[in-house]
């Protein structure tokens, strides 16, 4: 059932599309109608006139989800399930006649000769103006001077079309003539061509790990591949064209062998180090250049206006060829289409990073299938299911070590004869240890449960502590002297500050990282109840204490209750806080949790798993929330209405 909703993702994406788009209308229509039948009653500023909307809600999840749909590239493949194949199919011809093109105008604004020229007329130019007369003697100086002459000769010889080579113009002409003939290919279009077995056995657009299937499917696509093929081979031609052209034969050699007899006099050359270096580097320049244009690689400009005529018409069948496909790209696929490298036809634009919000939930399945033999979970540990737990796991884990150490009295010592008898001090390390068994228990277990459990436990720790702390300082004088220096010395730094140091402390077990998310937890919890404390009005106690309060009372039935606003916020945002830090504590070091998924995944680029570990934090932030906001609502009704 999984694999055959796996394998059928784009078609269940198009009924899902429908049925959002039809609850974003819904949800504002009915959202109006009820805006306009309230209008009388509500007033504006009023907290009840915020409560209910739960049209206006569906209204901003489905639209959200349509835009995720939409620039994934969701709706796309759920509508034109074949259209990224033809598209890598059109990529293939534009990445075949790439080299082509780049050397034209119609690919870079300029002949690749003309950029060369420029480039090495600016070079020479300004070797001409830097020549270090002090490393060289005046003899020398006259030799680069004839060189750098020779030079800018062989540019302006290849660039004159009177000295084009005749093979070269004869192999340009005929290469004109090939790409026209592709031109009338593409024109004449798909008519007869099929798809091969091969290409239509390939996985679905997304299903497996190679992202668009490569091999054409549909008889456009097989018109595209072939004329790419082609391509290929003019492209390999076009590259193989040098002008060398008699005229600079005698130049060159001549050239060169100035060249070399400045190479043997700068190793022969008198003068200290910095003077060597000199020399040795302009003439290294020099030479540069020099090899630069032995190679050929400039032609005359209207030499390739043949080429590049043939290669705009080229283009433009393409876009004939591609049809409505076209439109369909412009409309359904945001950002730069497909592109083909080396052996596979990639996503690009927003699709490159934002995955298909069906990919997302496969993925999310898979990770989440706790069959860890069958390819569930992730890296070998589910992500969320459970397991027999040992009591005496537990145990250990809540009862110290040092206990074992405190109590009276020595630990055991063999005997003459090899044997050892324990003693209590013994047993009660062994059963701090965790070492005793006490049976088991089920318990949860997996990625998520493990992140949760650290934010749990410090959470709980910061408000057990912090909590108290914060209301005594908010009553007491020597509290709130003695405690506030200390908080706020450390508060204001960031979490990931101190994550390095308690790391390298604790190591990357449990413990640092439920330390890291007390200190944050702590120091949230310590300022949300000091300030509910000290906002506490005055007269409220004064009227406590003229009925006869003690302080205890006061505090626990006057001060703790109007303070549990601020308390139960603080709560809320160091939920938050603690959740974001975790993942960045995982990230750093971490074998388990959602933050060590997250970084795998970023290694590797896989951003769908990415994706899934964002959405697992934002769903488990969300339900934390709403779990604080029913717990407000039933502990502090009275909140906003006094």
């Amino acid at each position: 059932m999984l694999e055959w909703l796996s394998d059928n993702r784009s078609s269940i994406a198009a009924v899902i599309i429908v049925l959002l788009a039809i609850t974003f209308v819904v949800s504002i229509f009915i959202g109006r109608r009820q805006t306009v039948l309230r209008a009388k009653d509500e007033v504006f500023g009023d907290p009840e006139r915020t409560k209910g909307g739960w049209y206006w809600a569906v209204c901003g999840i489905s639209a959200l989800l349509l835009a995720w749909f939409y620039y994934s590239w969701g709706v796309g493949r759920a509508y034109f399930p074949s259209a990224a194949n033809e598209m890598c199919q059109i990529a293939k011809l534009e990445e075949s006649i790439s080299p082509i093109t780049a050397a034209l105008p119609i690919g870079s604004r300029y002949y690749k000769s003309t950029l060369l020229v420029a480039r090495n007329n600016n070079q020479l130019a300004d070797l001409k103006n830097e020549l270090p007369t002090e490393a060289f003697t005046a003899e020398e100086q006259a030799e680069l001077k004839t060189i750098l002459e020779q030079t800018s000769r062989l540019i302006t010889n290849s660039s004159d079309p009177a000295n084009l080579n005749k093979e070269s113009e004869a192999k340009l002409a005929a290469l004109g003539d090939q790409l026209k003939e592709l031109t009338n290919e593409l024109r004449a279009g798909p008519q007869g061509l099929t798809p091969t077995s091969e290409a239509l056995a390939q996985p679905k657009w997304g299903v497996s790990d190679i992202e668009i299937p490569v091999l054409p499917m549909t008889a456009k696509g097989v018109l595209f591949d072939a004329v790419a093929t082609k391509g290929q081979e003019l492209t390999s031609t076009f590259v193989k064209i040098r002008n060398h052209i008699p005229v600079n034969d005698e130049l060159i050699a001549d050239t060169k062998e100035r060249i070399a007899a400045l190479k043997k006099a700068n190793k022969t050359a008198e003068g200290d180090e910095t003077v060597a270096e000199t020399r040795n580097a302009y003439v290294k320049a020099v030479e540069r250049i020099f090899k630069r244009l032995d190679d050929g690689f400039i032609f005359p400009a209207k030499s390739l206006d043949g080429i590049n005529t043939a290669i705009g018409e080229l283009n433009d069948a393409k876009d004939e060829a591609r049809g409505s496909l076209g439109l369909i790209d412009a409309v359904f696929f945001p950002g730069d289409g497909v592109v083909k490298s080396k052996t596979q036809c990639t996503e690009q634009g927003s699709a490159r990073w934002l995955p298909k919000p069906t990919d997302v939930v496969a993925t999310f399945g898979k990770l989440a299938n706790p069959d860890l033999e069958s390819g569930g979970g992730y890296r070998g540990f589910p992500l969320l299911w459970w397991k027999w737990l040992p009591v005496g796991d537990v145990v250990g884990f809540v009862v110290p070590d040092w206990i074992a150490d405190a109590w009276p009295g020595e630990y055991a010592r063999h005997g003459a004869d090899g044997k050892i008898e324990p003693n209590f001090k013994d047993k009660l390390l062994s059963v701090a240890q965790g070492e005793v068994e006490l049976g088991s228990i089920p318990w949860l277990d997996g990625h998520i449960w493990d992140s949760l459990f650290r934010v749990l436990v410090a959470l709980g720790l910061g408000i057990f502590i912090g909590v108290p702390l914060g209301l005594f300082m908010g009553v007491s004088k020597f509290f709130k002297s003695f405690f506030d220096p200390l908080i706020e010395l450390y508060r204001p730094v960031p979490p990931l500050a101190w994550a390095p140091l308690i790391l390298t402390i604790f190591g990357i077990q449990d413990d640092g990282k439920i330390f890291l998310l007390f200190m944050v937890a702590f120091a949230i919890m310590v300022i949300s109840a000091r300030t509910g404390a000290s906002g506490t009005q005055l007269s409220k106690i004064r009227a406590a204490h003229s009925l006869g309060s003690t302080d205890r009372q006061i505090m626990w039935n006057v001060i703790l209750p109007n303070a549990m606003p601020e308390i139960l916020t603080g709560i809320r945002i160091a939920i938050g806080v603690c959740w974001g830090t975790l993942v960045a504590a995982e990230m750093l070091a971490g074998t388990t949790g959602v933050g060590f998924i997250e970084n795998i995944a970023r290694t590797v680029s896989d951003y769908e798993l990415i994706w899934v570990t964002i959405l697992i934090m934002g769903l488990l932030g969300l339900m934390f929330d709403l779990m604080m906001r029913w717990v407000i609502d039933k502990t502090i009704p009275w909140r906003g209405k006094g």
